[in-house]
């Protein structure tokens, strides 16, 4: 199989960026040129709320550049991403049409949590995490323009990842409203950086014993860059940052930009930078923080070879998903093994069913999440347990999801019990969310859920067959399942309007 010219373009919020790689099915991913061109889009969004007219006009001139060099290179597929500036611009629709019409390029909105599960792959795609696999609790540390994604792994096992509103061009931003940079400022906004990092401590990390930092992203090579005197490899420790950060705060951004050839741009993002990785170090029992050299359009290049197949190591990105899951309904301490048993059965319905229902791995992965946390509401108020589990899904991130599927998700949750209405009626509510889609995975989880209506586990092997316009669900136990067979009649409504199909449950008590 002869190799692929692929191109990953990144719109950042300080930079857009571009790297061509040849992929091959014996060597993976070789970039082979890089291009890139400092803009702002993220002050303009953080000042103003929307995207300038200049930086429109400049974004668009920068594509038609990338697309020169894309046809030199002769790349045969792309994928081109923007994130935050313009995920939070309020005239962003029309930012993307404006590219699109100038350059015919079709740039996709990522999601914080589609942007950092990206940065993830890339950092795992590059072959280097054997560190992570030795230790426990090691802390991801991915700093961007307007936030902080801090993931905690217990080897490679994601156990928690917030978003922390404390990113390098917001708070470079935040110092120059207080005039001059000084000694006092950076004092200010250590305070105020580590005010965040101490709640995410106390409120996540507990009596974690954090050993390591990874850190990822461009921001902390340039921090390297400031001490050759210290010979840093692929690790930094606490004294040589703490050399590094002396030496940040000492040097004017413009000395720092001619001295180590830092564009003046990511120099003025130094500071910041460092305050956040020293607040982090200050907090936790790091020894050192771990340096890996990949960038968000490795992530890129990472995920496209994910989701065709082509990714040359063994790991399982879904299950980190599903561990981001997993840790959400620790939290509101749902009955596990009710909604461990609710997922089992889900699961096996969608796969005796997957010919029908047309949907496929991913749909398959809402629902499994959807399972998990279907009755975390109970935790806060269990007369209104569905309504609130619908609440906390919709405003709790998941790694890895955008925000159209955890939208999806959560009303999957809520129409577990409540009427799902037509999908005219149900389209305010549903917002961004795919009403069939919803409808036959609603139409599943109720099927799965009233399985185990005893909470008691007394169904965990179905066997499904399909005949005429019937479902036959047969399951072996010899308990009592009244309660079960008497409400799953009442169930099957849903089910019926969606495929067509009358679910019948059999019991057979010969084991």
């Amino acid at each position: 199989m002869a190799g692929k010219t692929f191109a990953a373009i990144d719109v950042g919020s300080n930079e857009i960026s571009m790297k061509i790689y040849e992929i091959t099915p014996k060597k993976g991913a070789n970039a082979v040129d890089y291009v890139n061109c400092i803009i702002e889009l993220g002050s303009d969004t953080y000042k103003d709320g929307k995207i300038g007219e200049e930086s429109i006009y400049k974004v668009c001139e920068i594509l038609n550049k990338f697309k020169k060099k894309m046809k030199e290179y002769r790349v045969e597929d792309y994928r081109a991403y923007a994130s935050s500036a313009v995920r939070e611009a309020e005239n962003s629709v029309m930012v993307l049409e404006r590219i699109k019409m100038s350059t015919d390029i079709d740039v996709t909105v990522l999601s914080n949590s589609e942007q950092r599960f990206m940065n993830y792959k890339a950092y795992a795609a590059s072959g280097i995490d054997e560190e992570m696999g030795s230790n426990k609790n090691t802390a991801l540390l991915d700093i961007g323009a307007g936030s902080l994604q801090i993931s905690i792994f217990d080897k490679t096992n994601l156990i928690q990842t917030q978003n922390l509103p404390i990113g390098a061009v917001r708070i470079r931003d935040y110092l120059k409203k207080f005039g001059s940079d000084t000694v006092a400022l950076e004092n200010i906004m250590e305070e105020y950086v580590s005010n965040f990092i101490i709640e995410f401590r106390n409120l996540f990390i507990n009596d974690k014993d954090i050993k390591s930092i990874i850190a990822i992203g461009d921001g902390i090579t340039n921090l390297k860059k400031a001490g050759p005197e210290l010979n840093i490899a692929g690790r930094i420790t606490r004294e040589q940052f703490a050399a590094l950060y002396k030496k940040v705060v000492d040097t004017k951004p413009e000395e720092l930009s001619e001295k180590y050839g830092i564009p003046y741009e990511r120099a003025t993002l130094m500071l910041p930078m460092a305050i956040i990785y020293q607040s982090f170090l200050d907090n936790s029992r790091a020894e050192y923080i771990m340096t890996p050299h990949v960038s968000f359009c490795d992530g890129i290049v990472a995920d496209y070879m994910d989701k065709n197949g082509s990714l040359l190591i063994n790991k399982d990105f879904d299950q980190d998903i599903l561990a981001s899951a997993d840790n959400i309904s620790k939290k509101y301490k749902v009955n596990r093994k009710h909604t461990l048993n609710v997922a089992k059965n889900a699961l096996d319905i969608f796969d005796a069913l997957k010919h029908i229902h047309g949907l496929g791995k991913r749909e398959r992965l809402q629902l499994h999440i959807a399972a998990l946390l279907h009755s975390c509401g109970k935790f806060v108020n269990m007369s209104e347990g569905t309504l609130i589990s619908y609440y906390i899904i919709m405003s709790t991130e998941i790694l890895g999801l955008s925000h159209k599927e955890r939208e999806e998700i959560a009303n999957i949750v809520r129409y577990n019990v409540y009427y799902l209405p037509s999908a005219k009626k149900a389209q305010e509510a549903l917002k961004s969310a795919d009403y069939m889609k919803v409808a036959k995975l609603t139409s599943i989880l109720r099927l799965a859920d009233v399985l185990d209506k005893s909470h008691k586990q007394k169904i965990s092997n179905i066997k499904i067959s399909i005949k005429d316009n019937t479902v036959v669900m047969s399951v072996d136990t010899l308990a009592d399942i009244t309660l079960e067979a008497g409400l799953f009649k009442e169930k099957t409504e849903l089910f019926r309007k969606v495929f067509g199909l009358k679910p019948v449950l059999k019991q057979r008590r010969g084991l």
